[in-house]
Parts: structure tokens; C-alpha cells; sequence
């Protein structure tokens, strides 16, 4: 198999390094190249070649990139973040190597919130209630309000009660949504590059941490629903490749899709021992020009836990040719 050269952006997070460990227990022969947007993390100790670039959303995020893409001969770019998704997606066609995101017009929709029930909402696709703050007058039992745009779990408040703290949020950043309790599903998506077929779903209700899975098991009895909200999501947009849609699913048994992510998604490292390997197949598409069958999924269950990344002799290069250990 002809050697190649992946970059993996976003490494200090639990998504970037999942995908850089599915590529390094897949024994490919591949060069990666991380970036993130502070000198050192967690995720340097991983790749052969280490990068600072700026944030997504900046003006020199593109052009670092494709500098970085021509110096180090990058073949394929994964994205791990909403933003960079965005804004690769949107110049995807200015540069030279495959980039596995979603067309521009799901990973636009798809980055803010709003936008994404608004489309739900023209399509007949399950979503979350919402509205804008300056809108909300008490629409909600329960309220929780949300960044419109990426930011995982950062910046939610939960539990909305008050007009007044309503009224201090503006438009432009938030969304009001309508809080439902219940059990926490994540669903990842896989749809082919090629054929544009939706080859496969699996579902894991989690639990989580500062807005990371800690817990998750895979379930099933909600797959129907969310086969049929996956397929009209690939009939109203550009949707290609690996997605996840985050659902709450309340007392009634009814599901309540809240959130799209465009990308692979955080579980990426835990799923791929269930049998959906996301990142393996958007290789073997991009890369290795593989076709992909139907994916089937296994049962189980998974535990995230600490691991410490120690540098006995400090850093020099920060990345895996510095001498670390994992303990």
C-alpha cells in the first residue's frame, strides 16, 4: 500500500487525537501531520510532525493551511473542529490534496444552530425547539440557551427562567431552546464520498463531562427514526462522509435531535471496536479509492479514563520524536 500523508487538525482535543489513534492502529502506512492553535497538547506526542496555525474562523487559518499542505506534500486533510470544517469545506476547491468534510452547504447549516432548525424545520426533520432570544417570551416550560455557533458544550445555560436574563443575550450568538430531559443519544453517520449513499449509523447513549463521553453503550432501538432523520438530512444538503447528530430522547420515547456536528465526531476512537470505523473508511475512499459496503455494527460498552503524557528530558521538537512516556 502506497505511503501517505494525512493532517489532522485540532489535536489538542478528544477528537483530533481518536482520529490520529484509529490511523495508527489501522498499521497504514501514514505520515501525520498535527496542528492546533497552541504550541503544545496532548496530541503532539502522536504525530510525526507538529504545526501552530490559527483558529478556523481567523483570516490566515486557510493560507497556513495550504502553505503546510505544499511544504509537508499533504495528501488528505481531516478536520476535527466545526469551524475548520467550515471554512475547508467552503475553499475546498483551491487546494491540491482530498479534504474529508461535508459539502459547504450542510457544514454551514450545520455550524450554527439556528440555521440548523430553521432548515430542520423547512424539511420535516425532527430538531429542538428554538428561537432567538429577543423572540422568547416564555415559549418554553424549560428553557436552555446555547452559542449559536460550535463551542461544544461551552458557554449553555441551562435551566432558563428569567426574561430579563433572556434579554442580555444578543441574537447574533445565542439560541433559546426547548430543554428536554431525558436519556442523552449520540448517533454517528457515515455517508460515501462515491455514491452518496448513507452506508451506515450506530448509536450510543453517553454520559459526559465538561462536554467530553465519559460512559457510552451502544443501544438500538431507537435506529429507525434516526435512519430515516440521517437519510433526509443527505436529501436536503451536500452532506458527505462522517456526521453526528446528539438527541435526547424524553419520557415518551420520543427523540429530540438537538445539535448536528459536521464532522467525525468525539466517539470516533470508541465506536471504530463496534465495528463503525468512520476514519478508516474516509481514507480508504479519499486515499486508497476503496469502495465501502453496508457497515455492520457490534454491541458493547465503553469507559474513558486519564492517561499522563510525560516528558522525562522536556520538549524540543513537540511532536513523536521527543522522548515522552504514556503512563
Amino acid at each position: 500500500m502506497e505511503q501517505k500523508t494525512i493532517l489532522i487538525t485540532g489535536i489538542g482535543g478528544n477528537v483530533g487525537q481518536g482520529i490520529i489513534r484509529n490511523i495508527l492502529e489501522s498499521k497504514y502506512p501514514i505520515r501525520i501531520i498535527g496542528t492546533n492553535v497552541t504550541d503544545f497538547s496532548a496530541g503532539n506526542h502522536f504525530v510525526d510532525a507538529f504545526y501552530k496555525v490559527p483558529f478556523g474562523f481567523e483570516p490566515e487559518f486557510i493560507p497556513t493551511i495550504k502553505k503546510i499542505v505544499k511544504l509537508e506534500k499533504v495528501d488528505l486533510i481531516i478536520p476535527s473542529t466545526d469551524f475548520e470544517s467550515f471554512y475547508l469545506s467552503i475553499n475546498s476547491k483551491s487546494f491540491e490534496c482530498s479534504i474529508a468534510t461535508a459539502g459547504p452547504k450542510a457544514t454551514e447549516s450545520y455550524l450554527d444552530k439556528f440555521i440548523s432548525w430553521e432548515l430542520h424545520k423547512r424539511n420535516n426533520i425532527p430538531f429542538s425547539e428554538s428561537i432567538l432570544p429577543s423572540f422568547y417570551n416564555n415559549n418554553f416550560v424549560t428553557a436552555i440557551a446555547k452559542p449559536r455557533k460550535g463551542r461544544g458544550s461551552k458557554g449553555i445555560i441551562e435551566n432558563i427562567s428569567s426574561l430579563n436574563q433572556i434579554s442580555l443575550l444578543d441574537d447574533n450568538d445565542y439560541i433559546i431552546q426547548k430543554m428536554h430531559r431525558g436519556l442523552e443519544i449520540t448517533t454517528a453517520a457515515y455517508v460515501s464520498y462515491k455514491s452518496k449513499k448513507l452506508l451506515g449509523i450506530i448509536t450510543m447513549e453517553r454520559s459526559l463531562e465538561s462536554g467530553a463521553t465519559t460512559y457510552c453503550k451502544v443501544i438500538r432501538e431507537y435506529d429507525t427514526i434516526l435512519w430515516e432523520i440521517a437519510v433526509k438530512i443527505t436529501q436536503c444538503t451536500d452532506m458527505v462522509g462522517s456526521f453526528n447528530i446528539q438527541s435526547i430522547v424524553d419520557e415518551n420515547n420520543v427523540v429530540h435531535p438537538f445539535e448536528i456536528n459536521c464532522r467525525i465526531s468525539g466517539t470516533n476512537s470508541i465506536r471504530s471496536h463496534f465495528g463503525f470505523k468512520d476514519v478508516l473508511y474516509a481514507i480508504d475512499e479519499l486515499l486508497y479509492n476503496k469502495e465501502i459496503a453496508d457497515i455492520k455494527t457490534t454491541d458493547g460498552i465503553a469507559y474513558r479514563y486519564l492517561s499522563d503524557v510525560i516528558y522525562p528530558f522536556g520538549i524540543n521538537n513537540g511532536n513523536n520524536t521527543d522522548n515522552f512516556i504514556v503512563f
